[in-house]
């Protein structure tokens, strides 16, 4: 039979569950507590958040390098953006969101990581309806960066269509905590032995990676991002758009799978890889192999840009 205990022996047992995070998360915050910890063993969520059992909520995710973290403001307004398409509010001001991210990276102590922000309905029931919850939830977490080895830039790497569809428009632009698709997709590309994989939408339209942007240089030189109508519009893909736009032509538009293999370039666009250099498509080659100079472009560009516009933590 299965034990039943109190409240202390529970949380005894509890604590002394191994969990896998340990080491990984710098610091977090549950606007609930009010409280900055430590201590990744208590970074616990209510089960009966909507976001827990509902994927109710929506999330953002940035990085910080060398005591720098960019594009605050980018991911505040997308998130405000996503919050606003499911009717739901932070339980405190948009001001307050934005310095609660800084003092967690802050409080975790490192130079480099991740910061996650996740909004979420708020507890109050297992049902689907909004009303039983009294007020949003709030956590944000500092944990570690993974920092994708240099081979993968000066090698590239490999993608491939998956079967996973592109998400219906109107839930492909909010930033929701049901990432179910993007989970599939992710698990398809390491069963097949491919390094990334790639949607496309019911018209036939490359759509995005996983949790990647995705553009490509065509014959022309001329530098082609898919419209975001069945794609996340990515903070880093749009800073990178201005970073280069005076260098190069860059046009929005729908991409064909054929424009992939004729392309001279095919570039993985994103927070924690930058730009990365796609030299091979469902096994075939890419122009010749090797990456080319607009991803390597790109890629100093947004590094230059995160050590001058940062924040300093």
């Amino acid at each position: 039979m299965v034990k039943i205990t109190d409240s202390k022996g529970y949380m005894d047992a509890l604590m002394s569950v191994d969990r896998p995070v340990s080491g990984k998360v710098h610091a977090f915050y549950d606007h609930s507590v009010g409280m900055i910890c430590l201590d990744p063993e208590v970074m616990l969520m209510p089960w009966d958040d909507h976001l827990v059992h509902r994927g109710d909520g929506i999330f953002e995710v940035m990085k910080f390098v060398d005591g720098k973290l960019y594009q605050l403001d980018a991911h505040m307004s997308r998130m405000k953006r996503s919050c606003e398409s499911i009717f739901m509010e932070p339980p405190c001001s948009w001001e307050e969101v934005g310095e609660l991210v800084v003092e967690v990276c802050r409080a975790g102590g490192r130079d480099t990581g991740m910061a996650r922000v996740m909004i979420g309905r708020g507890p109050g029931g297992f049902g689907i309806d909004p009303a039983e919850c009294p007020e949003t939830s709030l956590y944000v977490v500092a944990y570690d960066l993974y920092i994708k080895p240099e081979s993968a830039y000066k090698q590239g790497v490999t993608a491939f269509k998956t079967s996973v569809p592109a998400k219906q428009s109107y839930l492909a632009t909010i930033k929701s905590i049901d990432y179910l698709p993007n989970v599939l997709m992710k698990r398809e590309a390491t069963e097949k032995g491919y390094d990334y994989p790639f949607c496309f939408d019911d018209d036939g339209f490359l759509a995005e990676g996983a949790v990647e942007n995705v553009c490509i240089v065509n014959e022309n030189g001329k530098l082609i991002i898919p419209e975001f109508t069945n794609a996340l519009p990515g903070t880093t893909m749009l800073r990178a758009v201005d970073l280069i736009k005076d260098d190069m032509s860059v046009i929005f538009r729908g991409i064909r799978e054929e424009e992939i293999l004729m392309a001279k370039e095919v570039i993985i666009v994103g927070t924690t890889g930058d730009a990365i250099p796609v030299v091979r498509y469902n096994g075939k080659p890419i122009h010749d192999v090797k990456p080319g100079p607009v991803a390597k472009r790109l890629r100093e560009l947004l590094k230059q840009d995160l050590i001058e516009t940062g924040i300093q933590l």
